[in-house]
């Protein structure tokens, strides 16, 4: 049986940074331990941008027309194309609002600038008239077939997609290994901060024994779930202290999701719904994954990391394949 359309008021919720501006270039450089070499590969594919926030505004426009506000969370930026996005969402009855950093870290001015995700994500409930349901979007994943309130809540409860794990960051094979490397005296390469740990320690924090790890797609948060976790504000204080990421730090969306998981306030999937593009070697591969994604009924959002590393034949095919969506009624 068909759940009944929810009616209640959602927004939409975005970070965006413009790493092809030479002042923010300039800033992170006055913070940063090491100095960021933006030429570097390693950097172009971190940093560099080929328009993901207008294909994700415009996603959202098209495919979540229930959607009330889309808030765009900034440090004293603007996509060039805002005005245009800001018309367009106009038109269907959406308000499209720029978020400053200092907006969201008002009282908390003392951590600004940040540059870490974590930290940012995790003042985005503080956004000045934002709904008690919203919904984390990443400006590389796209709607890309129309979605309604029940693919994000239910009976006024989120979804969770991912898949439930055990507690297994810390695993003793891998300090066996460390150890016998420095035995031999054999550097080991220090660990990048995995997007799995920083879930796991949102779990914990909500006192979960095990944790879902969740898939790359929108996230759907209850604002007061967050407000009333954090009457005090020192764990909050303590995330947001760190400029760049700690391995320490929790991941406010996947916090909110642990804590309706303790609360029993949430509807599970353990499917994503998504296709997931992270490299981009063969055109064919490409053509036949996006053919895939339109064909299966059940798939609703794309997600294309480092866009901008594919070449020129794949990167145009994509593009020209995300407009084609994105033009018809």
């Amino acid at each position: 049986m068909t759940e009944p359309q929810e009616n209640i008021p959602v927004d939409a919720v975005l970070t965006w940074v413009n790493g092809n501006d030479k002042k923010w270039q300039e800033k992170i450089n006055a913070y940063s331990e090491t100095k960021i070499n933006f030429s570097s590969e390693n950097h172009l594919k971190r940093y560099n941008s080929i328009g993901e926030i207008d294909i994700a505004i415009k996603s959202i426009i098209k495919f979540a027309p229930f959607i009330r506000n889309i808030f765009l969370v900034t440090d004293d930026q603007s996509p060039e194309s805002f005005d245009s996005l800001k018309s367009l969402a106009q038109e269907k009855g959406i308000n499209l609002e720029l978020v400053d950093h200092k907006i969201i870290f008002n009282g908390y001015e003392e951590y600004l600038p940040t540059f870490n995700s974590c930290s940012i994500i995790s003042m985005l409930f503080k956004i000045p008239h934002l709904s008690e349901h919203f919904i984390i979007f990443n400006d590389d994943t796209f709607l890309m077939k129309e979605v309604s309130v029940n693919d994000f809540f239910i009976q006024g409860e989120p979804i969770i997609r991912g898949k439930w794990q055990p507690f297994n960051e810390d695993r003793t094979i891998r300090k066996s290994y460390h150890k016998l490397l420095s035995t031999f005296r054999i550097p080991v390469k220090k660990a990048k901060i995995s997007f799995k740990r920083l879930q796991q320690n949102s779990a914990r924090l909500a006192q979960a024994d095990k944790y879902v790890r969740r898939f790359h797609t929108p996230v759907s948060v209850r604002k007061s779930t967050l407000t009333n976790f954090f009457e005090t504000d020192s764990l909050l204080r303590e995330n947001i202290q760190h400029r760049f990421r700690n391995e320490n730090q929790f991941l406010l969306s996947s916090l909110s999701e642990h804590l309706e998981i303790k609360n029993n306030t949430y509807h599970y999937r353990d499917y994503s719904q998504l296709t997931y593009f992270r490299s981009y070697r063969n055109l064919w591969w490409t053509k036949l994954k996006l053919k895939w994604f339109k064909a299966n009924r059940r798939k609703l959002f794309i997600t294309f990391q480092s866009l901008d590393m594919a070449d020129d034949r794949i990167l145009d095919y994509i593009l020209h394949w995300l407009e084609e969506r994105l033009g018809k009624d």
